[in-house]
């Protein structure tokens, strides 16, 4: 029998998508919006909800658009406001990214978000993997106190990043957490953890399901959008932790 204490987190993008994800066992919820246009900050009833709802460890992300890692000054302050504010209503952490210009981790903002929760756990979402030098990155997140890094190896799979990822993991040592993410499903989770040696993993098991409007307007009765809702499988969550047992 498998002794390592694996983790899952799963990445959920409202409530129900979350009490899905919880149900399936998951140990961990990066909760988001919008995750089509991967992740942003949620809303302030969505986050209360899920922290009352909900015994699970929840890190929401930190993050006022889609786009780019590079932020005004103005959208600063933005993050600064809602990591304080999942602070206050009582979440085990928040997920940021943030860099700069030239590719670097921008150490100073990233450096005042986790002394602003502290503390809470903070990690540092994918951004990590449009950073110019991913070893010097590590480096720089430990030394300001970052708990995990979410990476794909710096491919936009992480099946493709696996080598990338498994230097990390040796290179981090035990001083950070490496938490593969991007396309991790029950089929490759066993194969990510062998060739990896993480120990934490990151999946949004994205999905969809019809609505259960009675009335379909003609004109809207293709529409994705206008009738069919996120959702989370049970059964895709509970698969991906027996994979590892």
């Amino acid at each position: 029998m498998n002794e390592t204490k694996y983790i899952i987190e799963i990445a959920t993008s409202d409530f129900a998508t979350t009490r899905s994800a919880v149900e399936g066992g998951a140990d961990r919820i990066e909760l988001c919006a919008n995750l089509v246009e991967g992740g942003t900050t949620p809303p302030y009833g969505v986050i209360k909800k899920c922290r009352e709802a909900f015994a699970v460890s929840l890190f929401p992300i930190i993050r006022p658009r889609g786009g780019d890692f590079l932020y005004s000054k103005d959208e600063f302050e933005l993050m600064m406001y809602d990591a304080k504010l999942c602070k206050a209503l009582g979440c085990d952490g928040i997920v940021i990214g943030l860099l700069n210009m030239d590719g670097t981790i921008d150490m100073v903002r990233t450096a005042q978000l986790i002394e602003a929760v502290y503390p809470m756990g903070v990690t540092f979402h994918r951004a990590f993997d449009r950073c110019k030098e991913p070893f010097e990155a590590l480096e720089q997140l430990i030394e300001i106190g970052c708990e995990r890094i979410l990476t794909s190896g710096q491919k936009p799979s992480v099946v493709d990043g696996v080598e990338l990822v498994a230097q990390l993991n040796k290179a981090a040592d035990e001083r950070i957490i490496i938490m593969p993410g991007s396309g991790v499903r029950k089929e490759n989770i066993k194969m990510l953890a062998e060739k990896t040696g993480c120990v934490e993993f990151h999946s949004s098991l994205r999905d969809k399901e019809k609505s259960r409007m009675a009335f379909l307007h003609p004109a809207f009765v293709d529409s994705a959008e206008s009738y069919m809702n996120n959702a989370v499988s049970v059964g895709e969550v509970r698969g991906l932790k027996k994979e590892l047992i």
